[in-house]
């Protein structure tokens, strides 16, 4: 396994469940990823074996079928799994983030309701915030919520989905104009099952996912838009059940899925440096292995130090949150710096190969398409860069 990315302080679970995952990922995933990727087929195979695993339901509070593990536990199992197919693991990822705000803000009859299925696998959350028009500024959000006696109709159009079509749950959040004057308390988070598909839904009038998005990376898994028209929910199906509440809700969705989006750098950047160390002691040049000529090692190891620094800066991050700490600041820092270095490693990584990483046949090309969607989910390394440091200037602001 080598010595990179470890993990002090873990308890015997914590280790028996990653020795299960990592398992799983170098006999289930990593020999079938790329011929899947280029295909931009579903691992319906894969999904199987995490549910049977119990993934879908690591962090879910044992009363509800779930294992009742941390965050830490999870962003480590992520970054297993992006080691083998960073698609994989977006699969699982807006999962996590519905149930994540299922059991922070929602009601009893919400939690007693989803969670023990989404537990077990049998429903699927997606995760819905972007608009065409939005970008970062989530203030602009235009996708509409109307009450109507003990219902809501919603009316708009959402952008980038994970899982929009193989989902069966989404959390879509909307503008409703019940908060007053603030934009931010007049947002609300709807919970909506729907069958899983493409096309108009026959279990939600109105509702229509119109197809997949084609991608560079990150195939597989499938990115949607999502349409609604003259949706109706009943009001019992706003998250928490208060209008108004949806974007802070979100906001806590969204810290706890950038700790994932720093998890899956971290395992991309290690399967990458994997790939690069591997090769590096094959390939021969000017009559002996390229591993042993100084600008290789030189790469080599600024990759690892990149490797290990941004694993260790995540699960900071993570322990943060578990601890009940606000940790908006160590999201951030992490996101940014693992997406970063999963860049520039993976980089390093294709040079490497030469012109062999250029071809289909090495895993190193899928990986050098795929990096490049974490610079941007879960928000850019400039909004990163942002919060960061507004943090920094509440932690250190001098007196006037």
């Amino acid at each position: 396994m080598g010595r990179l990315a470890q993990t002090d302080g873990l308890t015997e679970i914590q280790r028996d469940i990653l020795a299960t995952v990592r398992d799983f990922v170098d006999k289930e995933i990593i020999p079938v990823a790329t011929e899947l990727e280029h295909k931009d087929e579903y691992p319906t195979a894969i999904v199987e074996g995490m549910k049977q695993l119990g993934l879908f339901g690591l962090t879910i509070p044992e009363e509800y079928g779930g294992l009742g593990e941390s965050l830490l536990t999870y962003a480590l199992v992520v970054e297993e799994i992006a080691r083998g197919w960073m698609s994989v693991s977006g699969i699982v990822n807006t999962h996590f983030i519905v149930a994540h705000m299922i059991n922070a803000h929602g009601t009893q009859e919400q939690k007693d309701h989803f969670l023990p299925r989404m537990a077990a696998g049998e429903i699927r959350g997606a995760f819905s915030m972007s608009e065409p028009g939005l970008g970062s500024d989530v203030s602009a959000i235009s996708t509409k919520g109307v009450r109507d006696g003990d219902s809501y109709v919603l009316n708009g159009q959402k952008m980038w989905l994970t899982n929009g079509g193989t989902s069966t749950l989404v959390a879509v959040l909307c503008k409703t104009d019940e908060g007053g004057s603030s934009p931010y308390k007049n947002m609300t988070t709807f919970l909506i099952e729907k069958t899983a598909g493409f096309g108009p839904n026959p279990a939600v009038p109105g509702l229509t996912v119109p197809g997949k998005i084609e991608k560079m990376g990150y195939k597989g898994v499938d990115t949607t838009e999502l349409v609604l028209q003259d949706v109706r929910i009943p009001a019992d199906r706003v998250l928490g059940g208060v209008p108004g509440k949806g974007f802070y809700q979100m906001m806590d969705g969204v810290e706890v899925g950038r700790v994932n989006v720093a998890a899956r750098g971290c395992g991309v950047a290690r399967r990458a440096f994997e790939l690069g160390i591997s090769y590096a002691q094959q390939r021969s040049t000017f009559g002996k292995k390229i591993a042993e000529h100084q600008a290789i090692q030189f790469k080599l190891a600024e990759m690892a130090t990149k490797v290990e620094a941004a694993h260790q800066m995540m699960v900071m991050a993570a322990r943060k949150k578990d601890g009940g700490e606000r940790n908006d600041l160590e999201a951030g820092m992490a996101k940014y710096l693992a997406s970063e270095y999963c860049k520039e490693v993976v980089e390093d990584a294709f040079r490497i190969h030469g012109g062999y990483g250029f071809s289909k046949e090495y895993e190193i090309e899928r990986l050098y398409r795929e990096a490049p969607m974490l610079l941007i989910g879960e928000g850019t390394a400039e909004i990163q860069k942002m919060i960061v440091g507004r943090r920094l200037l509440e932690e250190y602001r001098i007196a006037d």
